[in-house]
């Protein structure tokens, strides 16, 4: 089992050597501590072979507040699964069934059903289950999450309300089927999922505010935003990739150091798939998340350094740069595992995106004052109707149009890995033409922009 400490001696020799030799020593090693903490983890999931198509009795921990689901069972994600047996089971499984009114985040559940081999990062799923309260365990953060929640369900109408959650926290499955299919169509799921777009705009008005008058209570308060934010976001695992690459920036920029985009993209993908390999073996988020991050934080500094300087300052114009950067990124693995894609994409993007930051703040006031003054609240929620109507509005203009989404053309694998390589053919020719400083700098703009372009799915 320690047989990766093997190259730990010439791994740690290598450490200040720049020799290709150094470079194969740090990959072999990666690769060996990679495979033995993979190894680890596939055999606790191997556990859940002789699980799959039986019915099974366990507790778990709720991940998420439960929501009725089309078939009005009672939904929601849980972590922390322990056999009746005591045996401990690790990964997350998707539940439905029936017996509780409502499941908080935090709750323990008993749960008793059929359990089939779960889907993406879930390593099982269990539907029309019998759920069974065993212990309430509420958190502060949870509680004023619902409560602001409930605060932005009185003072907006449907369907702006949950929306409006959904671009603040990435709270997405109280969306009305039709809201839902029509963002999928033009490209614009992402935004109602929680994403480093979120922690963006935290971090880029934290800046503004404080980061001319200290450095060190800009730095400390923008950290403690992110915590803030994880705890009010569930932590998901978007979120949290997000998070660290934050973190990482933030911390280079604090001490004036900065990261080469490459080096901060891969040393964050180390870091998450060291702490859950189930992201590297089945989540097919993971891989979007750090093909968006890729486009970017190292497709998109490249082609905005051959703009103009007016060009570069235009918030319309980068937008449509980064969109652009990040769906040419996604695009060949969203076709090759889901064969569907929306040919307007690139203008809902334009014409919705950049309004993402103002409806945000919006939605704020508009959920402070349910919470706070719901007599008058009318009076502060007028602007955030209006937008989000205009959002919701145009989504479903361009989803009208016919012939804008197209399934059933999906790429082989050979085909996928051909596209990339030629996609990164081109960023190096472009990076030999591109000035040194203009392409290693890693701007507050596109350091976390990254929406999750996560699977496209039907809902």
């Amino acid at each position: 089992m320690l047989w990766p400490l093997l190259f730990a001696v010439p791994f740690v020799i290598s450490l200040r050597s720049k020799t290709l030799l150094a470079l194969l020593l740090v990959i072999v090693f990666g690769g060996c501590l990679g495979l033995y903490r993979g190894s680890l983890f596939m055999r606790k999931q191997a556990v859940y072979d002789a699980l799959y198509m039986q019915k099974v009795s366990f507790t778990v921990r709720a991940l998420n507040d439960g929501v009725y689901s089309k078939t009005h069972q009672l939904s929601f994600d849980g972590g922390d699964i322990t056999l009746d047996s005591g045996e401990k089971l690790t990964g997350k499984v998707q539940l439905g069934g029936f017996g509780m009114n409502a499941v908080f985040q935090g709750d323990e559940v008993a749960v008793s059903g059929k359990l089939y081999p779960g889907y993406g990062a879930y390593q099982g799923r269990v539907s029309f289950g019998v759920l069974q309260l065993v212990d309430h365990h509420p958190t502060l953060a949870s509680m004023i999450r619902r409560k602001f929640t409930a605060g932005v369900q009185t003072t907006l109408p449907e369907p702006l309300a949950p929306f409006a959650m959904g671009l603040l926290v990435g709270q997405r499955a109280t969306l009305p089927t039709g809201t839902k299919q029509d963002l999928l169509m033009v490209g614009l799921t992402h935004i109602v999922a929680v994403s480093g777009y979120n922690l963006t705009i935290i971090l880029h008005a934290t800046k503004k505010l404080l980061g001319k008058r200290s450095k060190r209570v800009s730095t400390f308060l923008a950290i403690a935003l992110i915590g803030v934010f994880l705890l009010l976001t569930g932590a998901s695992a978007s979120i949290v990739r997000a998070a660290i690459v934050s973190m990482l920036s933030i911390a280079a920029s604090y001490y004036g150091r900065a990261f080469r985009p490459l080096n901060l993209i891969t040393f964050a993908a180390c870091i998450t798939v060291w702490a859950n390999p189930y992201y590297m073996w089945s989540d097919i988020s993971w891989y979007l998340s750090f093909l968006a991050f890729f486009g970017v934080m190292i497709l998109a500094p490249l082609i905005g350094a051959r703009l103009g300087p007016r060009l570069k300052e235009s918030v319309i114009i980068m937008v449509a740069v980064e969109s652009i950067c990040a769906e040419t990124m996604t695009l060949p693995y969203v076709l090759h595992t889901f064969g569907q894609m929306s040919f307007v994409g690139l203008p809902s993007n334009v014409l919705v995106v950049a309004l993402i930051p103002l409806a945000m703040l919006l939605g704020l006031v508009a959920g402070l004052a349910g919470m706070f003054l719901a007599p008058i609240a009318g009076w502060f929620t007028w602007p955030a109707q209006f937008l989000l109507t205009y959002m919701l509005d145009t989504a479903h203009v361009l989803a009208g149009i016919p012939g804008i989404f197209v399934e059933h053309i999906g790429l082989s694998l050979a085909q996928m890995l051909g596209i990339y390589s030629g996609i990164g053919l081109f960023i190096w020719l472009l990076g030999r033409k591109t000035e040194e400083p203009e392409y290693a700098k890693i701007t507050e703009r596109n350091i976390i922009t990254v929406t999750d372009y996560r699977a496209r799915s039907k809902a």
